[in-house]
């Protein structure tokens, strides 16, 4: 049975992570780590990691990016591998993960959903092919109205894979408004939509002459994304050091 803390449990993902872990039989959350204490969970939950007296084999995380910093001190720290799932880190906390990974294991991905897994690999084969056919390429992601990061880490992994298929000639463009000029041919537009309760809806449009082609990714719930969160945690529990992506666990 692995044990895992789930960091950041009183939070939607966290609450509905913790409603599919206790569906499955290979893994028990132990622990919660959460300031906010007006939830009732079945593991006892501590206001910070450095509260936390329960040991576990890996730690979930979906909080937010302030917290990150103190998740990366102690998984180092305890040598437990990490499921860092907190999108919007700054530059030098991507370059913390980078050399955190060196110490521990560390599986990040922007989402966790096997669908945009899957259409991250599709768009970056699509623009090796458009891209290079002069189609202009536009990302429309939108999302709930607490999502706080802006554009969202999908729409940037999306891009991210889109610009390595193009070796890396593309930048990347997220507001028009000051802009009275046309687009650049090198560039990927990413325009970002906030409402109501959208769980998360990304398109990748491949714009030519005369033909336009989408590709797209809805997500109906959250739990697409918890049940991806679990198999990590249970894919990375025994691994060694290193950056792993939701990658190695679709191939694994």
């Amino acid at each position: 049975m692995i044990k895992m803390i789930m960091h950041g449990c009183n939070g939607a993902m966290g609450q509905t992570i913790t409603q599919i872990a206790a569906e499955d039989e290979n893994i028990a959350i132990v622990a919660g780590i959460d300031p906010n204490h007006t939830r009732q969970n079945p593991y006892p939950v501590f206001p910070s990691l450095e509260a936390c007296d329960v040991k576990a084999d890996v730690i979930v995380d979906f909080t937010s990016a302030k917290a990150v910093d103190g998740l990366l001190d102690y998984s180092i720290r305890e040598k437990v591998p990490v499921v860092l799932c907190t999108t919007g880190l700054s530059e030098e906390q991507n370059e913390r993960v980078q050399k955190a990974a060196g110490q521990v294991a560390i599986l990040r991905s922007a989402n966790m959903s096997l669908g945009v897994n899957l259409l991250i690999k599709m768009v970056k084969e699509a623009a090796q092919v458009l891209a290079g056919a002069g189609f202009d390429i536009e990302i429309v992601e939108k999302h709930h109205n607490k999502k706080v990061d802006s554009p969202s880490g999908t729409a940037l992994a999306l891009a991210d894979s889109i610009n390595e298929a193009m070796n890396q000639e593309y930048h990347y463009v997220s507001d028009r408004s000051t802009k009275m000029e046309a687009r650049d041919k090198k560039e990927i537009g990413i325009q970002s939509v906030r409402g109501g309760t959208i769980v998360g809806e990304h398109d990748v449009i491949f714009a030519g002459a005369d033909e336009v082609i989408t590709f797209n990714h809805t997500a109906y719930s959250k739990a697409i994304f918890a049940k991806g969160a679990v198999s990590a945690a249970k894919f990375l529990a025994e691994k060694t050091p290193g950056l792993y992506t939701m990658k190695d666990v679709v191939q694994s």
